[in-house]
């Protein structure tokens, strides 16, 4: 008897390959769909031949979904947005919120599909999500935003695999053997070697400007506001300067970049935008994670609801806070959702 119909997000990758094996096997009525997110040639079309070969093989039925202008207007269009205003964005984020778990959710709908389900390696138990157990590869940081209404629909078959052990299954099956061994996708899928190369084609990037102490004084040069991220340490120049420098804060409007020796990247209290909660608190502890691949650390967390933001003090510093980037609120393993640093 079958478990319920799943709407599976196939890329043609292994992940997604071997989820659509599992959930066929634990029983559920599995259709695939492909979603088109942008126009780079040829791409769709060699990743949809593989996600036909996966559906033959399993014998589903899957869809080729076009949604490239909702993908330009909500992830593509806020990506390039974001580094014109100096901020340090995070596409796969607003892409999970907004396509993945939202557009995608619709078309679940549409075919009939009580669930959805992809290749994250996330574990969801339909109130939280939670980290996944192979922590190389967990990706719940990336779920934060994702509204709540959507959890108990969202189904995660690898959210208790390691990636060593998805490939060695794929290898096992004569027609899937290729998936196994083929090169991984890049996180972000319209990037293909640089984000530069990306804003290139929307705005002059290269535009030298000065570089500035925290104090206003010119100290050096930079070859244009766009090529810098909070944190970075090269590709600018300091006049004199002994020790390394990184980059502190950035200032679009005058095309300026500030920069200052490691220490002073250090950040003890920050506040959030876009406050997105799976539970309803106003003040409480917690870890959170400032970036995808840093350490969580404890701290205070004091919402304030009228305007959806949050003050955030932590029991520890970190270093190198972007603007733009997402935070991510943990209890232990649990994921309690998160908010945009501004």
């Amino acid at each position: 008897m079958s478990k319920g119909k799943v709407l599976l997000g196939m890329s043609g990758g292994v992940d997604s390959t071997v989820t659509a094996v599992l959930l066929q096997k634990e029983g559920y009525e599995v259709e695939g769909v492909y979603m088109k997110l942008h126009h780079k040639p040829g791409y769709h079309e060699e990743n949809f031949t593989k996600v036909q070969r996966v559906a033959e093989y399993l014998g589903i039925k899957v869809h080729f979904h076009d949604i490239a202008s909702d993908f330009k207007e909500n992830v593509y269009d806020y990506f390039v947005e974001s580094y014109k205003q100096g901020l340090t964005p995070n596409p796969c984020v607003m892409c999970n919120r907004t396509i993945k778990f939202g557009k995608m959710v619709e078309f679940a709908d549409s075919v009939g599909a009580t669930l959805v389900a992809t290749g994250h390696y996330i574990q969801c138990d339909g109130d939280y999500i939670y980290m996944a157990q192979d922590p190389n590869k967990d990706q719940s940081y990336f779920l934060c935003e994702v509204e709540k209404e959507v959890l108990p629909r969202l189904l995660f078959p690898l959210g208790t695999w390691v990636k060593e052990d998805v490939k060695a299954y794929a290898a096992n099956i004569e027609v899937l053997k290729d998936f196994a061994t083929q090169k991984e996708s890049s996180e972000i899928c319209f990037v293909e070697n640089t984000y530069d190369e990306v804003l290139a084609k929307h705005m002059n990037i290269d535009m030298p400007g000065e570089t500035i102490d925290q104090e206003g004084n010119v100290i050096g040069t930079h070859k244009g506001y766009m090529h810098y991220t909070i944190g970075k340490r090269r590709g600018f120049f300091v006049d004199g300067a002994h020790d390394p420098h990184f980059v502190l804060d950035i200032k679009p409007e005058t095309n300026q970049i500030v920069v200052g020796t490691k220490e002073k990247l250090e950040e003890n209290a920050f506040t959030l935008k876009q406050i997105n909660l799976f539970d309803t608190l106003t003040e409480f502890d917690c870890l959170v994670k400032v970036r995808y691949r840093t350490q969580a650390v404890p701290c205070h967390v004091r919402i304030d609801t009228h305007d959806n933001t949050a003050e955030v003090t932590l029991k520890e510093p970190v270093f190198g806070l972007a603007k733009g980037q997402v935070a991510a609120f943990y209890d232990d393993k649990k994921l309690i959702g998160g908010g945009i640093i501004c």
